[in-house]
């Protein structure tokens, strides 16, 4: 199972290090605020590896950091409104994981940072502007599903190369889902090609 990547640790870690410093002359912790879709049981694992990764730059919730986890338990409606609690908690930057969350917070706040994890085709949605200059308050990890899918579906075809169809089961309410079964001929032979859905 993958744990939340070094590179959000390390990403975050640009945005708070001169944070703490500041708020070390002023007397006040930073908060970093978090969206997570799962509930916290189901996170847990990866908010061990989460304190683990800011204790080895330094950091530790409750003395020099504050995280405000919020989590949506599995249910996709409530990113908007975690994503404008933790804006009105004037959190110094806000770390996402999944599309629809960053989504979800990019459209409450253009001026707080926004770390974002596991998010695909994040320029093909608007998210950023390019992976290389995202522009604008967010940053953060991608990965660039289309790719991934061609694979995939190259290798059923070499696995049983007389199927005619495959089906594919996909969240409707997730844009990152849609985007990934928008395509048309994708392989270099125009050998794969989507199916309608």
């Amino acid at each position: 199972m993958r744990l939340i990547g070094p590179a959000v640790v390390l990403a975050l870690s640009l945005f708070v290090a001169p944070l703490a410093a500041a708020a070390q002359q002023a007397g006040k912790i930073p908060r970093i605020g978090m969206i997570v879709p799962g509930s916290a049981s189901s996170f847990a694992p990866r908010t061990a590896a989460f304190r683990q990764g800011l204790r080895e730059l330094g950091y530790v919730e409750g003395r020099n950091i504050i995280v405000e986890y919020r989590f949506a338990d599995g249910r996709p409606e409530r990113f908007r409104a975690l994503a404008d609690e933790l804006v009105r908690l004037e959190v110094r930057v806000i770390v996402t994981l999944g599309t629809p969350a960053t989504l979800a917070a990019k459209e409450a706040s253009k001026t707080v940072p926004i770390v974002m994890a596991n998010v695909g085709e994040a320029v093909d949605l608007g998210i950023v502007a390019s992976l290389a200059h995202p522009g604008g308050n967010v940053t953060g990890s991608s990965y660039l599903m289309l790719d991934l899918v061609i694979k995939r579906l190259e290798a059923l075809k070499e696995m049983l190369p007389n199927a005619t169809q495959a089906a594919v089961l996909s969240n409707p309410i997730n844009p990152f889902c849609f985007s990934c079964l928008s395509f048309g001929p994708t392989s270099s032979t125009g050998d794969v090609r989507a199916i309608s859905h």
